[in-house]
């Protein structure tokens, strides 16, 4: 699928599902598995195991669906990876975002809740945190894979992680590690191209094992960091020692020096051009004592660069950037940082029309079956929206 025009004599709800499901193992999986995907596009608010049966079949079936997502062992992985093949062939990915995403909880059972800071939101929550990678690009922002943050309080409480069903092998971990072991699947297991990753690290203590991690792989990637990031300052003569500073101070100290340029850009989202200044200089992290990341051997990439948004008439910059992009594409870090905002606008979506926090259950593998599901109707709706309407109709992209 290289084109509009065969993607319009192809999608097919049903055409959708059976590539989708293909590599589930049982015939009722994969019917259970249309009928729970119709449901998270088609029934208006609560996608419910009961309003979704009601709905989709005329009648209750909800032990059925509940078993299905709950219970049913089928493997997320390929559902995952179809969905990425299939936005990846339709549309022009441009970069990888990962994301935070926050499931606000009552209770305490429900599988990774806790009372926890949800740096997205700058506050403290109870919730389940998840990390979700999106792929984004022409065809908007699609969370193709995902990797829920297990509290430190999971990893000892052996009746919260019985009552989840908890792997024995899932712990509490940093949260880079739960990022690279995502997109260690998206280039290993799925074989995906890779795209620039873009994060927003601006409230984790530290920044070198990301970075360190992605370099290790051969990624690029433009990571927004805070003012506060700890770097090394230039030296005005190489036998003086190295002096700590902050991202801050490095910006201020090369603007000193009358390095900011002016750039046009045009911004993808909003569909205007913006004009501004931007400051890139080399940049070396601070490691303190003892937080080298034990990851692979680095491969050879661009150095790293510090890059900021200063516009014209504010006395510092309004954001900050650490990338290994090569120099030249310097000038695209902001359009390229702002489509984190299309990966934001997705997850929005799976939450107000796809069902994405109406998940009613404790267990860890009903939470990654339903959140892969909400991800796979988002991924039918992008393309659908990409067939014009009248030859929506004929080749019945509907559901």
């Amino acid at each position: 699928m290289s084109s509009l025009t065969t993607l319009s004599s192809e999608l097919s709800f049903s055409a959708y599902c059976q590539d989708l499901f293909r590599e589930l193992a049982r015939s009722d999986q994969r019917r259970w598995g249309e009928v729970y995907l119709r449901g998270l596009i088609g029934v208006p608010g609560r996608k419910t195991p009961t309003r979704i049966s009601e709905y989709v079949l005329g009648r209750r079936a909800v032990q059925q669906l509940q078993q299905f997502i709950h219970q049913s062992p089928w493997d997320c992985g390929p559902v995952r990876r179809r969905t990425a093949v299939r936005m990846t062939d339709a549309f022009d990915i441009e970069a990888w975002s990962v994301d935070e995403v926050v499931f606000a909880k009552n209770g305490d059972r429900s599988v990774g809740v806790a009372r926890q800071y949800a740096p997205s939101q700058e506050r403290t929550v109870n919730c389940q945190l998840a990390c979700a990678v999106s792929l984004v690009g022409s065809g908007g922002g699609v969370p193709v894979n995902w990797r829920l943050l297990l509290p430190p309080r999971w990893d000892h409480d052996e009746q919260l992680r019985e009552g989840a069903h908890v792997p024995e092998d899932e712990q509490s971990r940093p949260r880079w590690q739960y990022v690279l072991q995502a997109l260690d699947e998206m280039t290993e297991e799925w074989l995906l191209e890779p795209r620039p990753v873009l994060a927003d690290w601006r409230h984790e203590a530290e920044t070198e094992p990301l970075l360190h991690g992605l370099e290790a792989r051969g990624h690029g990637y433009l990571v927004q960091v805070s003012p506060r990031t700890a770097v090394t300052m230039p030296r005005p003569h190489s036998a003086l020692p190295a002096v700590r500073g902050t991202v801050a101070d490095l910006a201020a100290h090369v603007a000193r020096r009358g390095e900011r340029t002016p750039v046009g850009w045009y911004d993808p989202v909003t569909e205007r051009q913006h004009r501004s200044q931007f400051l890139s200089t080399p940049a070396l992290l601070c490691r303190a004592a003892g937080t080298a990341p034990q990851v692979r051997q680095a491969h050879r990439t661009s150095p790293r660069h510090l890059v900021t948004d200063w516009p014209f008439g504010r006395p510092e910059p309004r954001a900050y950037w650490l990338t290994n992009l090569p120099a030249r594409r310097i000038a695209d870090a902001l359009p390229l940082a702002r489509l984190r905002s299309s990966a934001g606008e997705g997850l929005r979506r799976l939450h107000e029309d796809f069902g994405l926090g109406d998940f009613e259950g404790r267990s860890f593998r009903g939470w990654h079956h339903h959140v892969t599901l909400a991800s796979a109707a988002l991924g039918f709706d992008a393309l659908r929206s990409a067939v014009p309407r009248e030859e929506r109709v004929l080749s019945g992209a509907t559901v």
